[in-house]
């Protein structure tokens, strides 16, 4: 038994939608950060599987995966250092604390 590349679209899927819940039910920035995260590596397995079964595109998917990591890991750093700096400041990281910050 062969492992298609509907069977990797799948668990993008999957993962697709476990991220896009948790952005949605989460309340801190941190889940929420986790929800991005997962987000992003959904589409990290659609690259490289269209790759995989692509002969024609086999470097650009694998390209566009390390720079979806290296994006995902800046993405990282920075809302970290955002939360940290709520944290310090208002001693929660809530969402819905941050209404003060609108302008």
């Amino acid at each position: 038994m062969t492992i298609a590349v509907e069977h990797y679209l799948l668990v993008g899927a999957v993962l697709f939608v476990a991220g896009v819940v948790c952005m949605a039910i989460k309340r801190n920035a941190i889940g929420v950060l986790m929800g991005v995260e997962l987000v992003l590596n959904a589409a990290n397995i659609n690259f490289v599987a269209f790759a995989r079964y692509n002969l024609l595109f086999v470097l650009e998917g694998q390209v566009m995966a390390l720079f979806t990591i290296v994006l995902a890991a800046a993405e990282a750093a920075i809302a970290l250092a955002i939360v940290l700096n709520f944290y310090n400041n208002h001693l929660t990281v809530d969402v819905d604390a941050a209404e003060d910050l609108k302008g």
